[in-house]
């Protein structure tokens, strides 16, 4: 058995926590069955932005029309969009690796590790232990046992990186942020798009108002089912054909196109990682359990990102690796720790149109009790919305009654993820309220001025004005 004084599993924002510990003195033994980089840079974050920005591209020039501007696509280089994405991706992991192979006291195991006691963890046919543990292990696409699926063949999310051409028509099972990103992709390009959500709502999670413009917009180039549960899939004719239960009709409809792509969701690698083994609980659905602190059920242990399935975005899992670092090596003295702070969590669909958030929607504020104020802007209410003549979109915000506190906001529209994150830097200053706004000169005529115009707009939900 091989002794470390850290273990992290997981080359995504585990990397922070195995670079500290080996510039704090510590032998580190990394164990990840690659590709390094983990999700975010081998087939999540970073390639589908990098084929996502042509596809907002192509609508630009579409939308055009409506401020005056006629143009049409001559042509859609798929080869260089793929291989402009190849290009980072490979360029970045090949850095990690290089930097990873030349490090000294850190050892990398290349290959999935599975606890086999505590602290204690096999990968391949070598065993290894350390005091301290960060489990960084990400998570993988579900795939639910659908009749027919695995016969018919799919994509997934890193499978489609690999397409040498667009297919010439594509169902998407699931009504996420994973789904109508490819889709917006897909659709722009030249593919006929069909999108299968079992859920009555586009982008369950969202603003129900939020959900219903994504819906509306993103319809005019996909076709957009909600409400259908897939229920099997065939090959007909030389065509993928999937059957799913429309809900509301309570009939079989059927979808024949070319690929099938699955889009349903995450699972947890636990089931292969084998946390138990360890003393390390896990919920119901695979995901590690941590307390406020990042630490596991076993002291000595803590988890971060995907791997305790609650907000799974890059952003999220780097702060948290900070976290977990802190709470598990900070000053011994102090015995300090820092709780989990998940009030202000930021996140985007870039789709189309994009969509930004932070915090509580309407409903999750209502939910938890609170008397809230609901400010709600369009991007025509202000100049240079009015010139990109962007008539469906949205901005909402919602302010606890009581004290001023901004409990959340979400928008639908151009640069949504850039709007949203003003919002994000006051949920973290001071009082947390909309005060600084409001005192601030706002750079006039800009599309900024559209998140100001929402809380200016602030007023009670609808049906507590006619109580």
């Amino acid at each position: 058995m091989k002794n470390y004084d850290l273990i992290v599993i997981g080359s995504g924002a585990g990397m922070i926590i195995a670079s500290r510990g080996i510039r704090a003195g510590m032998k580190v033994a990394l164990v990840d069955h690659g590709p390094m980089g983990g999700t975010c840079l081998n087939n999540g974050c970073i390639p589908s932005k990098v084929l996502i920005y042509p596809a907002d591209a192509i609508r630009a020039l579409e939308a055009a029309k409506a401020v005056g501007v006629e143009g049409r696509v001559e042509k859609v280089d798929f080869d260089l969009i793929m291989k402009r994405m190849h290009s980072i991706v490979d360029e970045g992991r090949r850095g990690m690796e290089k930097s990873a192979e030349g490090t000294e006291n850190l050892d990398w195991y290349r290959g999935w590790g599975e606890f086999v006691g505590d602290l204690e963890m096999k990968v391949g046919e070598e065993t290894i232990t350390a005091p301290k543990i960060a489990i960084a292990s990400g998570s993988r696409a579900l795939v639910p046992p659908i009749p027919g699926l695995e016969e018919a063949g799919y994509l997934d999310n890193i499978s489609v990186l690999a397409l040498k051409r667009p297919p010439k028509s594509l169902t998407i099972l699931g009504g996420g942020y994973i789904a109508c990103e490819f889709g917006h992709f897909f659709s722009a390009v030249g593919t006929e798009v069909t999108i299968l959500g079992r859920n009555h709502h586009l982008l369950k999670n969202e603003d129900t108002e939020i959900s219903d413009i994504v819906k509306t917009r993103l319809s005019r180039h996909v076709n957009v089912k909600t409400g259908h549960e897939v229920v099997k899939v065939e090959w007909e004719d030389g065509k993928k054909v999937v059957s799913a239960l429309d809900r509301d009709a309570d009939e079989i409809r059927e979808f024949a196109a070319d690929e099938v792509m699955v889009a349903l969701g995450r699972r947890s690698n636990s089931d292969i990682l084998k946390p138990e083994k360890t003393g390390v609980e896990v919920d119901k659905h695979g995901w590690i359990v941590v307390d406020d602190y990042l630490e596991t059920t076993r002291p000595g242990i803590w988890a971060i990102g995907d791997a305790i399935g609650k907000h799974m975005f890059r952003h999220t899992a780097n702060r948290e690796a900070r976290l977990a670092w802190m709470n598990a090596f900070g000053d011994e003295k102090e015995k300090v720790k820092e709780k989990v702070d998940r009030h202000a969590i930021p996140h985007a669909v870039f789709t189309y149109p994009q969509v930004g958030g932070v915090g509580m929607t309407e409903a999750e504020a209502k939910a938890a009790g609170y008397k809230i104020l609901v400010g709600r802007a369009e991007y025509g209410d202000v100049a240079k919305g009015y010139a990109m003549a962007e008539e469906e979109s949205l901005v909402k915000v919602i302010v606890n009654k009581d004290d001023s506190r901004i409990l959340g906001c979400a928008i639908a529209g151009s640069e949504a993820s850039d709007l949203a994150q003003q919002v994000v830097y006051l949920m973290n200053a001071g009082d947390q309220d909309y005060g600084p706004m409001v005192r601030s000169q706002v750079i006039h005529p800009a599309l900024s001025e559209v998140v100001v115009r929402a809380f200016s707009n602030l007023m009670p939900p609808k049906e507590d004005i006619f109580k």
